[in-house]
């Protein structure tokens, strides 16, 4: 899953794809393409940051992100189209312009999401976060982390079967850097494949994130090798989908970690 951020601030791609208060589409179309060429089946679009310290964006000014580039990716490329949002009314359109997937940090609970996924028939991915985007960061902690993610994410897909959503068509996200300490991050990619115990896919998203400089001191655009290190464990213990910035580099990682797996030992 390659990541295009329509925002001015999240925090790795933030105004790299928006300019003059509306998106880049020249931009987009050319790092959708190379994107895909490079191994992505999925593509991210999200017009709201979920950084730490983040506000929240207004449903219309989200929308008006967004939807122009739903509109010219959905012509461009045959990937899955990924709408990383919260809003129902962003849903809705965002699936009627070509999005196949609704990615959410806040595990559809706002008033309605669960109800608009429901009727638009289409996958979602659910993620655990502590808190909100805003204050997520301040204190975060657990009793235990493992626990407590993976009974918030079985609660949130039962909630999404009970409301007509196929088991088929959920996804899970731990949620690394959402209301986590180093600490917690490690523990939940240490024992990531326990999260399989609950049946569904698992995404990870650990690209380019804080929980590298903590362990390495790199700088945000120096993270690359932290970042292909995570993808690999992270596919080691079973996640089926990893949410990433450096798309051809990760595809590497995963060519090499399969050919591996596909030795005939005699």
């Amino acid at each position: 899953m390659g990541v295009l951020n329509v925002t001015p601030d999240s925090f790795s791609d933030g105004g790299r794809w928006f300019s003059r208060g509306k998106p880049d589409l020249d931009a987009l179309r050319r790092e959708a393409v190379a994107m895909v060429a490079a191994g992505a089946k999925i593509l991210d679009i999200g017009g709201e940051s979920t950084r730490p310290g983040a506000a929240e964006v207004g449903e219309q000014q989200e929308l008006d992100r967004i939807l122009p580039v739903f509109e010219l990716l959905r012509t461009e490329t045959d990937a899955v189209l990924s709408l990383d949002s919260s809003t129902p009314a962003v849903m809705r359109a965002a699936a009627s312009a070509g999005a196949g997937l609704l990615n959410d940090v806040r595990a559809l609970q706002r008033e309605g999401a669960v109800e608009a996924a429901a009727e638009l028939n289409l996958p979602v991915c659910l993620m655990h976060m502590q808190g909100q985007p805003d204050t997520m960061q301040s204190a975060p902690a657990y009793g235990n982390v493992l626990s407590e993610v993976a009974s918030f994410l079985k609660a949130r897909a039962d909630a999404c079967i009970d409301a007509g959503i196929p088991r088929s068509q959920i996804v899970l996200d731990p949620g690394f850097g959402f209301g986590k300490t180093l600490e917690h991050n490690l523990a939940l990619l240490a024992q990531l494949d326990h999260l399989k115990e609950l049946g569904f896919p698992i995404l990870a998203g650990l690209s380019r994130k804080s929980l590298i400089a903590k362990i390495t001191g790199r700088e945000l655009d120096d993270r690359l090798p932290g970042s292909l290190a995570l993808a690999l464990l992270a596919a080691q213990r079973g996640a089926s989908i990893l949410r990433v910035h450096d798309v051809a580099e990760t595809a590497d990682v995963l060519r090499i970690l399969q050919a591996v797996k596909d030795v005939q030992i005699p």
